[in-house]
């Protein structure tokens, strides 16, 4: 991405400028956080605006448990500063170092079958459309524009402010323990009971399943792992390993059961704040794909994920997989919109930067994906343009004629927002 002009705004009169000086010049403008989408949503080479100085806490209602924040804080300072009122977000995703407008623009989401999405965490936003006007949104004011704007892929306006609900500060147990994709996907249900984050984490070209669950506790925090095995082994030894075996590809389903045995095959105990349970490492540099299919079709689509690399020995996959789950929301462009769905995450590192052949990889998951009825996640790389969506989204349509009633001259829009919407 390569914007004419780059800004950093500390107000609204700020940006109401740099739209007004973009509708002079007939530029566009994309609005970026903390960049962390590995898909093209935020490229631009026209106006961008990084909101990183708009990063205030502006209220915190007690008694509701509610906060409003400025679009451009991110989750990282969010979190600290709320543990200083008590009171914690209700989930997160495996980063916080990302800006609260992307984390809701993008659709981010972590696991728990009783928890939505994270733009379900939102009660209200303000938006500053193309027009320069300030919209009020919530269930209350401008309902047809919040159901939008909850997952507003940037494209709706400027997200000002948003006002987060609450829950009041708590402590995770996180017990991971090893066990079998058969097993796991034959008892799916009582898993999904017994955890309320629940996930796992398959290994491609074995039976190896890591499940993880996650639970509120009152123990005081404690931790089984070490920095040894955490960075040493899962991180420097991996992606030495992984680099070798971009020379010789037969290698990965070795070094797949290797870690396993290595890292996953015993229990392990970690008790810590919320935020600190649901940020991990995402190790080293990756390219990824994540869907989100409907709940039902979780053992059909990930047996067929394994039959396809069992019948295709060239098709390497990293590990891992990763399964998570999301409850049914009524939010226009969320890939949970009007189901319980399971998300299933892919992942293939680059070992030092250098890129790995995953096209066929790609290509097998997406069409696997498709035929289960699946969503892509706005922020991960796909290949779907508006004729999919159209098929994907009952509510396509409606959330299309909201944005050009909001920015009838596309100025938010992009390369990435043209293939979605044209």
């Amino acid at each position: 991405s390569s914007p004419e002009l780059y800004f950093q705004p500390t107000s609204v009169e700020e940006i109401k400028e740099i739209l007004d000086l973009a509708r002079q010049r007939s530029k566009r403008v994309k609005v970026v956080g903390g960049g962390h989408s590995p898909s093209d949503i935020a490229c631009t080479d026209d106006f961008m605006v990084q909101m990183g100085k708009m990063n205030k806490i502006l209220k915190v209602d007690k008694e509701k448990r509610q906060v409003m924040v400025e679009a451009g804080i991110l989750l990282s300072d969010l979190n600290v500063e709320l543990s200083k009122y008590g009171l914690a977000l209700p989930n997160l995703g495996a980063v916080s170092e990302v800006a609260a407008a992307g984390v809701i623009g993008t659709g981010t989401h972590n696991t728990g079958i009783k928890h939505g999405i994270l733009p379900t965490q939102v009660v209200a936003l303000t938006l500053l459309t193309a027009s320069g006007e300030v919209l009020e949104c919530s269930e209350s004011v401008n309902a047809e524009i919040f159901q939008a704007a909850r997952l507003h892929l940037g494209c709706l306006g400027v997200v000002l402010t948003i006002t987060f609900q609450c829950v009041p500060e708590f402590y995770l147990l996180e017990t991971t323990f090893p066990s079998t994709l058969q097993e796991v996907l034959d008892n799916l249900d009582s898993h999904l009971r017994r955890s309320e984050y629940f996930r796992f984490l398959w290994f491609p070209h074995s039976e190896n399943v890591s499940v993880i669950y996650q639970d509120h506790t009152n123990k005081p925090p404690s931790s089984s792992a070490s920095w040894f095995w955490e960075y040493a082994v899962g991180y420097y030894l991996l992606e030495f390993l992984l680099w070798i075996s971009t020379f010789l590809p037969g290698l990965v389903c070795w070094i797949n059961r290797f870690f396993f045995w290595l890292l996953f095959k015993g229990k392990v105990e970690h008790v810590d704040l919320s935020y600190k349970i649901f940020n991990y490492e995402c190790r080293f540099r990756q390219h990824v794909q994540d869907w989100a299919i409907p709940i039902e079709k979780t053992k059909e689509a990930l047996l067929e994920l394994k039959a396809v690399l069992e019948n295709n020995p060239k098709v390497v996959a990293h590990y891992p997989v990763e399964v998570r789950f999301a409850r049914g929301d009524d939010i226009l462009l969320s890939p949970c919109f009007q189901r319980d769905s399971c998300y299933m995450n892919i992942i293939m590192y680059r070992p030092y930067g250098k890129d790995v052949p995953r096209l066929d990889y790609w290509l097998a998951y997406e069409s696997i994906m498709k035929k289960a009825g699946g969503r892509p996640h706005w922020a991960k790389a796909h290949t779907c343009t508006r004729k999919d969506f159209e098929k994907m989204y009952p509510s396509f349509q409606k959330f299309c004629t909201i944005r050009e009633e909001l920015d009838p001259t596309g100025m938010f829009l992009n390369v990435y927002l043209e293939k979605v919407f044209y």
